[in-house]
């Protein structure tokens, strides 16, 4: 997922993280001007933007050619003709009903301080709450990686772990953050 903030240079290294191996990438811009939207996407080539969702601004969806959409909660209405549809699910409690309702679900709050503890994930894992559609999001670092998966989440979202090593206004070089998105896609394999 994005940072919040736009920085120049942003294009080059999704491109790079693109090229690097990352699956795909939420662009969630809150409070943000569509045109900057515009101008990043127009930024990223055509094979990329297959692999990219917006969490706001939709019509950029069928502008750019995206992948698709992740609503902000998973008791928002599917949009119709937006393509693929994710949420972000912010209870565990609602995992069951999203799941059926949505392509796959970004569960907030995993590994957040006062998010959710270890025995709420493991019994959510054993109700079968998490699978394969669920992907783990929240305070998400190597450290997790293997519980996540044991847990049986589909994957898992990287935010400010990947994005911290990279400082948009003391740094030169993004070197950093594609040598630690190299070691991060070397362990998720």
């Amino acid at each position: 997922m994005t940072q919040p903030k736009f920085f120049i240079e942003e294009d080059k290294i999704i491109t790079a993280l693109f090229d690097e191996g990352m699956e795909a990438l939420h662009v969630r811009k809150p409070d943000s001007l569509p045109i900057y939207s515009e101008r990043l996407l127009s930024l990223i080539s055509e094979e990329y933007r297959k692999r990219i969702y917006v969490h706001e601004h939709f019509y950029l969806k069928d502008e750019f050619n995206l992948a698709g959409v992740c609503l902000a909660d998973e008791t928002d209405e599917v949009p119709h003709g937006k393509g693929r549809v994710c949420c972000v699910c912010n209870d565990i409690n609602n995992l069951k009903m999203a799941s059926k309702k949505f392509e796959y679900v970004l569960l907030n709050g995993c590994f957040t301080e006062g998010g959710y503890s270890k025995e709420q994930l493991k019994a959510a894992s054993k109700e079968k709450l998490i699978n394969k559609k669920i992907f783990a999001m929240g305070g998400v670092s190597l450290d997790q990686f293997k519980f996540a998966k044991d847990l049986g989440f589909g994957g898992v979202v990287m935010m400010s772990d990947l994005w911290n090593k990279f400082e948009i206004h003391q740094q030169d070089s993004y070197n950093e953050l594609i040598s630690y998105f190299k070691k991060i896609n070397n362990i998720l394999r």
